[in-house]
This record gives C-alpha cells, sequence and structure tokens, in this order.
C-alpha cells in the first residue's frame, strides 16, 4: 500500500496544529489568575455561617443579612453570581476553604497570628474586642480578672479565635478550663448563658451588642485581648489576585458607604424592652402566639401588611389575648373601640379571626389617610400614631411639626411635638384641641420594640430548623445559590467545580 506524500504533510501539519493548539490552552489556563478563573466561570463560591449576624432567610425567604449583603456587592463588583455554602460547624469553614471548595470564607472572622500563618485576608470591615459574657444573678459577683474563671463552667465555639486565645491565656494561667461546642453561632452560647446552663463565654463585642437587648441580665466583662480586625478570610497561594480584588473593593467610596448602611441596619438594632417584658413576650409567644399566627398571615393576604407588624401591634394592644377588655369598652386581640368594628364589619369583637382581620382593615383605611407623599416606614409609623390617638390629631402635631421649621413628613421630628397636644398653649391653637400625645409617642416605639423582637425569635427558629440533623453521613456543607433550583443545585455546583482548572 502506498501513502502520498502529500497527505502524509497534511497529516503531520494537522498533528502539529493541534499540538499547538492544545499547548496554548494549557498554556493559558495555566497563566489565568484566579480572579479571571472565577469570572470566567461566573461563579464566587463563599462559606458562610447561618446566624443572625452573618446570612439568613428573611420572612419571604430572600436571602439576607450582614455578610450576605456586603459579599452579593462584591459578587456584582466582579461580575459574577454569588453561591453561598453553608457547612455544619464552624470549623467547616477553614476546611472548605483550604480544599478550595470556597474561593472566600466571611463570617465575622478575626484575623489572628495562628490564621495568619495559613490564609489571606481581605482588608478588615470591622474591629472587635473578644469579651467575656456572664448573667447579672443575685449573689454572684462580676468576674473581674482571669483568676475569678477558676472552677467555672465556660463554654465557646471549636476552632473559633475565642478557643485560640483561651488556648494563649492558658500558658499563663493554667488552671483556665473550658468546653469547645461544634455549634457555628454564638447566639446560641449567650442562650446557654442567659438560661444559666454555663456560667461565662466569649463573644465579640460588636456581635454581641448586635444582640444583648435580646438577653437581657447578659453582660459584658472582661475583655480578653485588644481590638482585632475582622474580615474575609482566603486560601494563602502564590496568586493573590483575589486578595488584590477584595483591597479595591474595600477602598471604594460605595463599599464604605455600604458598610455604614449594614452595620447600622444589622449590627446596631436593639429592642429597649426590660427584662420582665421580653420574658413575658417569650412565653406568651410560646402559649398565645401559635394559636393566632395563622390568622395573621391571612390578614397579610387581605390587606399586604406585613402580618408580624399585626401581630406586634395585636401584641401592645392586648398581648394577643382574645377576651382583653380595657376600662374603656375596647375589647379583643386588636383591642377595637364600638366604632371601629362596626367601620370594618367585625361583630364580635372577641372572635380572634374577626378582630385580627377587622384590626388590618382598619389599620388599611388609617394608612390610607396619610399622604401619598409619605412612604415607607414613615407611612407606618404615621399610621400607627393615627391608630393610636386618631388622624385628627396627628395631623394637629404636623401643624406644630412645621409652625417649628421642622419636616411634618418626618416621624423622628413629629414624634417631638405630639407630647406638647397636652399643653394649652399649644391644642388651643390646633383644630382638634387636647390630646395625650405622649401616648402615641410610646405606642409606636413599644410596636417597633416587639417587631424587632418577634423577627428575632423567628429568625433564630428559622435558623435553628434549617440546620441539617445529625447523622454519620453529614454533607461537608448545604450549597445555597440565590435563584437557583435547591433540587439540583448541588451536582450543578460539583460539575462546574469539576471543571475548574487547577489554579484555583
Amino acid at each position: 500500500m502506498r501513502i502520498n506524500s502529500f497527505h502524509v504533510k497534511e497529516l503531520l501539519f494537522l498533528l502539529i496544529s493541534v499540538s499547538l493548539f492544545v499547548a496554548l490552552f494549557l498554556y493559558n489556563q495555566s497563566i489565568r489568575t484566579q480572579v479571571e478563573s472565577i469570572q470566567k466561570t461566573g461563579i464566587l463560591r463563599v462559606a458562610t455561617l447561618n446566624t443572625p449576624t452573618t446570612y439568613y432567610q428573611d420572612n419571604n425567604g430572600e436571602p439576607t443579612g450582614f455578610e450576605y449583603e456586603l459579599l452579593k456587592s462584591f459578587a456584582d463588583y466582579l461580575g459574577v453570581e454569588l453561591e453561598l455554602i453553608i457547612p455544619d460547624t464552624f470549623g467547616d469553614i477553614f476546611t472548605l476553604v483550604k480544599n478550595r471548595s470556597a474561593h472566600i470564607a466571611a463570617a465575622g472572622l478575626t484575623v489572628t497570628d495562628e490564621r495568619n500563618q495559613n490564609f489571606l485576608f481581605s482588608p478588615a470591615y470591622a474591629y472587635s474586642t473578644p469579651t467575656l459574657i456572664y448573667r447579672v444573678t443575685q449573689g454572684k459577683p462580676e468576674p473581674k480578672s482571669v483568676a475569678d474563671l477558676e472552677n467555672k463552667n465556660i463554654k465557646v465555639i471549636a476552632n473559633s479565635s475565642h478557643a485560640e486565645l483561651l488556648r494563649t491565656l492558658k500558658n499563663t494561667y493554667g488552671y483556665l478550663k473550658w468546653q469547645e461546642t461544634t455549634t457555628s453561632s454564638v447566639t446560641e452560647l449567650l442562650e446557654d448563658v442567659y438560661e444559666q446552663e454555663i456560667d461565662y463565654t466569649v463573644s465579640d463585642d460588636f456581635i454581641f451588642d448586635a444582640q444583648k437587648s435580646y438577653f437581657p441580665g447578659l453582660k459584658k466583662s472582661l475583655a480578653l485581648s485588644k481590638p482585632k480586625p475582622v474580615a474575609w478570610l482566603l486560601i494563602k497561594q502564590s496568586d493573590q489576585s483575589l486578595q488584590r480584588a477584595t483591597q479595591r473593593f474595600f477602598e471604594r467610596p460605595a463599599t464604605q458607604e455600604l458598610l455604614v448602611k449594614l452595620k447600622k441596619k444589622y449590627l446596631t438594632r436593639q429592642t429597649r424592652l426590660g427584662y420582665v417584658d421580653i420574658e413575658t413576650f417569650r412565653r406568651d409567644l410560646e402559649t398565645r402566639f401559635c394559636k393566632l399566627e395563622q390568622y395573621f398571615m391571612m390578614a397579610e393576604q387581605e390587606t399586604d401588611i406585613d402580618w408580624r407588624l399585626l401581630a406586634s401591634i395585636a401584641y401592645q394592644e392586648s398581648h394577643w389575648n382574645p377576651n382583653a377588655v380595657s376600662p374603656t369598652g375596647v375589647k379583643g386581640i386588636m383591642m377595637l373601640t364600638q366604632a371601629a368594628a362596626k367601620e370594618v364589619g367585625v361583630a364580635d369583637r372577641t372572635d380572634p379571626v374577626q378582630s385580627v382581620m377587622g384590626g388590618a382593615h382598619y389599620l388599611e383605611k388609617v394608612m390610607g389617610k396619610i399622604p401619598d407623599r409619605i412612604q415607607g416606614k414613615e407611612r407606618i409609623w404615621f399610621a400607627l400614631a393615627s391608630y393610636n390617638i386618631g388622624y385628627g390629631h396627628l395631623e394637629d402635631a404636623r401643624v406644630l411639626t412645621a409652625r417649628a421649621g421642622r419636616d411634618p413628613d418626618k416621624w423622628s421630628d413629629v414624634k417631638e411635638f405630639l407630647p406638647l397636644l397636652t399643653q394649652k398653649e399649644y391644642f388651643q391653637s390646633v383644630r382638634h384641641g387636647y390630646a395625650r400625645g405622649y401616648e402615641p409617642v410610646l405606642y409606636v416605639k413599644n410596636i417597633r420594640n416587639y417587631y424587632d423582637l418577634l423577627d428575632w425569635e423567628l429568625r433564630k427558629a428559622k435558623i435553628e430548623a434549617a440546620k441539617p440533623p445529625l447523622g454519620p453521613a453529614e454533607n461537608e456543607g448545604e450549597i445555597f445559590m440565590p435563584g437557583a433550583s435547591q433540587d439540583n443545585g448541588a451536582d450543578a455546583v460539583q460539575e462546574m467545580i469539576d471543571t475548574i482548572p487547577s489554579t484555583l
């Protein structure tokens, strides 16, 4: 058999061309930076935790939380989608970064000497001081030195910066002992201290400050070290393109503005309720709320008013007691007057369904009277004040506000003038006369506090319910990709992971 020399040359040329193409492809793959690889796949994978101060799903099932919003902004900056991986334990977030299943770990992580040996960090976006937390209890003095911790029941999260700190302190204070738990949330440890199941725990001060009002009686004691930076954690490698990208991201004025907004939104929200108020609320949540929850949700469907707001109003009005009656004759869960009940078609004010639905429709009517230019939360606060004191008196307070050169469309301004309706020189100068103007101010404040407390308790319950059952065949972590189906998301993500270049 004879082979045409022309065909041989053609075949050799083809083989050389393919070899050159493959070599060039592999070369390009090898020099692609980590950021370029992330942008190529279109996915930024982040290990985080399901906690009230990092990431959770809100009442509508939408992702939210301090870390989530900050990470989403970073993913948008890179032009990619954000994918969250939720491990079962705190320590697993480091494993996910080490084995390159996640590009970043973000969970309020403190920069420590031990972590610096194994990882890189983004610029700091906060600073924290590890602080001993205790419960004020009669007969038990506040711990004022490390010596006071001897023979005490102390518990911290395993693999946390707090466990690392205690190991360092033990070099000096040999008697120091503690337990380490695999829980992923310091909130659970705060609850243990609150329930007096343990004596102390350690929390970053900014995390505790964001939650302390929900645990009346818990206090900060010893600062166990100087403030340390809090940052995102990345794998330690020669390619530092992702770290440089985080530096550019945090340097942007827009990011700095976002941080101010997020800290205010997630780390400074507090209820001003006292110990007895919170304990009573939690008791009523367990014994009364469960019987009424569905009615508030039904009312939201009819009126489009947040059911948690309706539940908070009901708690302020009656403590969720269907048979509540005031000395003035208002009745039921929503404490409707006879006139208000008649206006919204409520025949039996003590019937829970009628009362909740009637109260929601009445608030809807009140909201309709608020000027259209007042929107958002401002509209809600004005409507609540009107629900309490009457629209006419609210308008009088707005008139007084405008006369003083303040903004009659801002609740923070108007609430300062409502109490003046008790003073003759002011109420005689407006249309509707005297009113106990301090009452709607307190009314709105309490409802806002109850709303925050209800939201907090529901958030904790949702996070607890989302935890996978413990067992021998635990997964490395739950993968959450906003906007993607959760039924086949893990398989799709694993397929992506398998195709990512080894340079990652």
